[in-house]
Protein backbone atom coordinates (compact mmCIF):
# COMPACT_ATOMS: atom_id res chain seq x y z
CA UNK A 1 0.00 0.00 0.00
CA UNK A 2 2.59 1.99 0.97
CA UNK A 3 4.32 1.39 -2.62
CA UNK A 4 1.05 2.39 -4.41
CA UNK A 5 1.27 5.88 -2.68
CA UNK A 6 4.74 6.45 -3.40
CA UNK A 7 4.32 5.61 -6.88
CA UNK A 8 1.02 7.99 -7.28
CA UNK A 9 2.37 10.84 -5.26
CA UNK A 10 6.02 10.61 -7.94
CA UNK A 11 3.29 10.49 -10.73
CA UNK A 12 1.52 13.99 -9.45
CA UNK A 13 4.55 15.43 -8.53
CA UNK A 14 6.02 14.69 -12.55
CA UNK A 15 2.87 16.08 -14.08
CA UNK A 16 2.22 19.15 -11.91
CA UNK A 17 5.54 21.06 -13.60
CA UNK A 18 3.51 19.96 -16.86
CA UNK A 19 0.22 21.15 -16.59
CA UNK A 20 2.00 24.73 -15.43
CA UNK A 21 4.19 24.62 -18.74
CA UNK A 22 0.78 24.29 -20.71
CA UNK A 23 -0.99 26.74 -19.09
CA UNK A 24 2.03 29.42 -19.31
CA UNK A 25 2.17 27.74 -23.17
CA UNK A 26 -2.05 28.43 -23.72
CA UNK A 27 -1.28 32.26 -21.97
CA UNK A 28 1.54 33.27 -24.53
CA UNK A 29 -0.98 31.76 -27.28
CA UNK A 30 -3.85 33.42 -26.44
CA UNK A 31 -1.77 37.19 -25.33
CA UNK A 32 -0.39 36.21 -28.95
CA UNK A 33 -4.04 35.95 -30.58
CA UNK A 34 -5.28 39.11 -29.07
CA UNK A 35 -2.06 41.03 -30.09
CA UNK A 36 -2.94 40.02 -33.52
CA UNK A 37 -6.29 40.79 -33.59
CA UNK A 38 -5.86 44.27 -31.90
CA UNK A 39 -3.38 44.28 -34.60
CA UNK A 40 -5.54 43.63 -37.37
CA UNK A 41 -8.80 46.28 -35.82
CA UNK A 42 -6.19 49.07 -35.42
CA UNK A 43 -5.02 48.51 -39.53
CA UNK A 44 -6.25 51.11 -41.75
CA UNK A 45 -8.78 49.94 -44.59
CA UNK A 46 -8.92 51.50 -47.59
CA UNK A 47 -12.18 52.02 -48.69
CA UNK A 48 -12.81 54.47 -51.24
CA UNK A 49 -14.56 57.63 -50.05
CA UNK A 50 -13.02 56.43 -46.31
CA UNK A 51 -11.88 60.05 -45.42
CA UNK A 52 -14.86 61.85 -46.47
CA UNK A 53 -16.46 61.73 -42.96
CA UNK A 54 -13.28 61.99 -40.74
CA UNK A 55 -12.25 65.57 -42.42
CA UNK A 56 -14.21 68.31 -40.11
CA UNK A 57 -16.75 70.02 -41.57
CA UNK A 58 -16.48 73.25 -43.63
CA UNK A 59 -16.91 75.29 -40.34
CA UNK A 60 -14.51 78.31 -39.77
CA UNK A 61 -11.48 77.89 -37.69
CA UNK A 62 -11.02 81.25 -36.36
CA UNK A 63 -12.69 81.90 -33.23
CA UNK A 64 -15.50 84.98 -33.11
CA UNK A 65 -13.67 86.37 -29.95
CA UNK A 66 -11.20 86.96 -32.11
CA UNK A 67 -12.63 88.21 -34.79
CA UNK A 68 -14.31 90.42 -33.48
CA UNK A 69 -11.22 92.02 -31.68
CA UNK A 70 -9.38 91.97 -35.02
CA UNK A 71 -12.55 94.08 -36.51
CA UNK A 72 -12.43 96.45 -33.58
CA UNK A 73 -8.91 97.15 -33.44
CA UNK A 74 -8.30 100.71 -35.16
CA UNK A 75 -11.36 101.31 -35.95
CA UNK A 76 -14.12 103.63 -34.76
CA UNK A 77 -17.38 102.90 -33.64
CA UNK A 78 -19.28 100.00 -31.90
CA UNK A 79 -19.43 96.28 -32.89
CA UNK A 80 -23.35 95.30 -33.00
CA UNK A 81 -22.94 91.32 -33.76
CA UNK A 82 -21.45 88.52 -35.56
CA UNK A 83 -22.70 86.01 -37.78
CA UNK A 84 -21.46 83.13 -39.58
CA UNK A 85 -22.09 82.49 -43.64
CA UNK A 86 -20.97 79.72 -45.33
CA UNK A 87 -18.09 79.47 -43.75
CA UNK A 88 -17.03 83.12 -42.82
CA UNK A 89 -17.78 85.62 -40.28
CA UNK A 90 -19.84 88.98 -41.20
CA UNK A 91 -19.30 91.45 -38.48
CA UNK A 92 -22.31 94.11 -38.29
CA UNK A 93 -20.54 97.14 -37.21
CA UNK A 94 -21.40 100.80 -36.41
CA UNK A 95 -19.61 104.04 -36.91
CA UNK A 96 -19.79 106.96 -35.55
CA UNK A 97 -22.47 109.16 -36.94
CA UNK A 98 -24.83 106.33 -37.30
CA UNK A 99 -23.83 104.16 -40.29
CA UNK A 100 -24.04 100.63 -40.52
CA UNK A 101 -21.87 98.53 -42.20
CA UNK A 102 -21.25 94.57 -42.67
CA UNK A 103 -17.33 93.79 -42.25
CA UNK A 104 -16.66 90.27 -44.43
CA UNK A 105 -13.81 88.12 -42.17
CA UNK A 106 -12.17 84.83 -43.35
CA UNK A 107 -13.68 81.78 -41.03
CA UNK A 108 -10.28 80.16 -41.61
CA UNK A 109 -7.85 82.83 -41.18
CA UNK A 110 -9.39 85.27 -38.95
CA UNK A 111 -8.72 87.80 -41.77
CA UNK A 112 -10.74 91.01 -42.58
CA UNK A 113 -11.80 91.14 -46.24
CA UNK A 114 -13.32 94.44 -46.30
CA UNK A 115 -16.64 96.48 -45.60
CA UNK A 116 -19.55 96.65 -47.50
Amino acid sequence: MMRIRALLLAGLIAIVPLTDAAAQSRGRDRDRDESRSQDRREAPRNYPGQGLRDEPRSSPRANPGDVARRVQSGRPGRMLGVQERGGDYVVRWEYPGGRVSDIQVDGRSGRVRGDD
